[in-house]
C-alpha cells in the first residue's frame, strides 16, 4: 500500500516524463484568502465583458464543489517560451503563446496519459482535468502547490524558469502529500507595473477591462478610443509584463513541436497583416488560439492600430 507521499512522487515522475515543466500538489479546500479579492474584482467590474467570470462563484473558491469528495489539486506547468520571431519589426505583434497550435488542445492530450496512470495505479479515482477552463482559480492553486508565486502582474513566476508557461490542473478524490506553497520573490520590483501601456496593472492585481490581452481577444465590441495609441502594436494578446520581468532571464525555449510557429506567419510584413483576407486567416491560424478572436476580431484590432 503506497503512502500519500509515494503516490505523489509517482504522479510527479510521470508528469515530468510527459514533458511538464513542474508539478505540485495542494490539499483541496476553500480558498479563504482569495474569496474577498475575487468578490471585489467582480464588484469593481474589472472583468469587463467576461461575464463567465462571475458564474459559479462558490465552485471557483472550492474544488470540492467541482469534484465531489476532492482531496487534492495537482497543478502542472507546461513551457511555451519562444523568443519573439516576427521578422518585420514594424508588423503588428502576436503574443508568443499563440505562435503554434492551441494550447488547450495540446495540454488536454498531455493530461490523458497522466490520468490513465492514476487510474491504473490507484483504481477508480474520481477526477477532472482543466486547461485554462472551468471554474478553477488556477493561479491560486499553482501558488499553493509550490509551482510558483503570483507576481505583481498576477502571472505565476517560477524560480529558475520565469513565467512563460501554461497552467493546468487535475482535481481528484485521492489523498496525496501536499507541497509547501511558493513564496513571493518580486521584492520591490515594479517593472511590469511601469511598463504596462494601458495602466492595467496594480501591485498583485490586473484590471482586466484595461488589459491589452482582454481588449484584443475577450472584448467583442469596439475597442474604446481611450486606448488609442496605447496598444503598442499588439494585435492578439500582449507579452509586455512578461518581457520586462527580470525572472524571465531564466526562461528557456520550449521543446513542444506543436508550439513551433509557421514560417509564413512569422514572415508577414506589416502590409500583409493589414491586407490579410479571411482565406489567409483561416490557413495561417488553423488549430491556433488566434481563432478565438475570429477574422472580424482580428481586422477590428488591426484597424484600431492604424487609427
Amino acid at each position: 500500500m503506497l503512502t500519500p507521499r509515494e503516490k505523489a512522487d509517482l504522479i510527479k515522475a510521470e508528469a515530468h516524463r510527459l514533458g511538464f515543466l513542474a508539478c505540485g500538489i495542494a490539499r483541496a479546500g476553500f480558498l479563504e484568502a482569495e474569496a474577498p479579492r475575487l468578490e471585489q474584482w467582480l464588484r469593481q467590474k474589472q472583468h469587463g465583458e467576461m461575464a463567465y467570470m462571475a458564474n459559479h462563484f462558490d465552485m471557483r473558491l472550492d474544488p470540492r464543489k467541482v469534484v465531489e469528495g476532492a482531496k487534492s489539486v495537482i497543478s502542472l506547468a507546461y513551457n511555451y517560451h519562444t523568443p519573439p520571431q516576427q521578422r518585420d519589426p514594424s508588423a503588428p505583434k502576436l503574443s508568443t503563446y499563440a505562435y503554434g497550435r492551441d494550447y488547450h488542445k495540446v495540454l488536454k492530450k498531455r493530461l490523458k496519459p497522466l490520468m490513465a496512470l492514476i487510474t491504473e495505479r490507484f483504481g477508480a479515482v474520481n477526477m477532472r482535468a482543466f486547461v485554462d477552463s472551468g471554474p478553477v482559480m488556477e493561479k491560486a492553486w499553482a501558488q499553493r502547490s509550490g509551482v510558483g508565486w503570483q507576481g505583481k502582474h498576477t502571472n505565476i513566476i517560477r524560480q529558475g524558469a520565469g513565467s512563460f508557461f501554461f497552467l493546468c490542473e487535475v482535481i481528484l478524490d485521492l489523498e496525496l502529500e501536499p507541497d509547501p506553497p511558493a513564496t513571493d520573490h518580486c521584492g520591490t520590483c515594479r517593472r511590469c507595473i511601469d511598463a504596462c501601456p494601458t495602466d492595467a496593472i496594480t501591485p498583485y492585481g490586473v484590471d482586466g477591462s484595461r488589459c491589452i490581452s482582454y481588449l484584443t481577444i475577450e472584448l467583442k465590441d469596439a475597442i474604446p478610443q481611450a486606448f488609442a495609441g496605447k496598444m503598442a502594436d499588439w494585435t492578439f494578446g500582449c507579452d509586455i509584463c512578461q518581457q520586462v520581468c527580470p525572472w524571465n532571464r531564466f526562461s528557456t525555449p520550449h521543446t513542444e513541436p506543436q508550439f513551433l510557429p509557421k514560417p509564413e506567419l512569422m514572415g508577414l510584413t506589416a502590409d500583409e497583416w493589414h491586407g490579410m483576407t479571411e482565406v489567409v486567416f483561416d490557413r495561417l491560424f488553423e488549430g491556433s488560439a488566434v481563432k478565438r478572436t475570429k477574422y472580424t476580431g482580428l481586422k477590428r484590432n488591426l484597424g484600431f492600430l492604424k487609427e
